[in-house]
């Protein structure tokens, strides 16, 4: 069998954006997003609402249907903005804004969100704290950041954020962030984590017949943490 090759996210999501659905498409993803959902506050009315890594923009539609105000969609990728281009496309164009950008680079003004989500996407980055002090820079005072990842017991156990494209399986870069790093993290930025989820598989989730790995039934598949934005 030969080796899945190993990119980068910029390369990975070249790739992949033509194919990638606008919801949750795997039980790792459906488990992930419960929980953010969960943590996630009933109403944002009035709110200004900034997804970090917003991939094909599926958080910034969850924000728009609790009632967000404006919501930015940021992404390293081009390709993947334009999937969130086409999912956002029945949205009235004066509530929301997609920029190009890096979470270690965020092309927003100091205070400038009243609440910032990041899904799935710091595990792409060797280390968290660039990308979380620029979380908590564009977050107002009081304000929320809720961010996900990949639970850290899931590279442990060896595996890999993977795709199909063009007849050819790929990986996409990721890093193995523990709960102590998030946890140092947010103390030495004036992040204070307020909630943490570690959802795991629902059975009923997973296709009939889908190769998967028993041991994921019995770990937690995310980790995901709601972070209060310190004065």
């Amino acid at each position: 069998m030969s080796a899945v090759p190993t990119l980068d996210p910029l390369a990975a999501y070249a790739l992949w954006a033509g194919s990638y659905p606008a919801q949750a498409h795997n039980p790792v993803m459906q488990a992930e997003q419960r929980a953010m959902l969960a943590l996630l506050p009933p109403s944002l009315r009035g709110q200004h609402v900034l997804d970090a890594g917003c991939g094909s923009g599926r958080y910034l539609l969850h924000a728009l249907q609790r009632g967000a105000e404006y919501v930015t969609g940021v992404d390293l990728s081009p390709q993947m903005l334009a999937r969130a281009a086409q999912e956002l496309g029945d949205v009235d164009a004066g509530r929301y804004t997609l920029r190009e950008g890096s979470l270690e680079a965020l092309p927003l003004a100091d205070a400038s969100v009243d609440l910032s989500l990041c899904a799935l996407a710091l595990g792409h980055l060797p280390q968290l704290p660039p990308a979380l002090a620029e979380l908590r820079r564009v977050t107002r005072p009081g304000g929320w950041v809720l961010c996900s990842d990949v639970h850290p017991i899931g590279p442990a156990l060896g595996w890999r954020r993977d795709f199909k494209a063009g007849g050819q399986r790929y990986a996409v870069r990721h890093t193995q962030h523990l709960y102590s790093h998030w946890h140092a993290a947010c103390a030495a930025l004036g992040l204070a984590i307020d909630a943490v989820s570690e959802p795991m598989l629902d059975p009923a989730d997973i296709p009939a017949g889908a190769h998967f790995d028993p041991a994921a039934l019995q770990v937690p598949v995310a980790l995901v943490l709601r972070l209060r934005r310190l004065p």
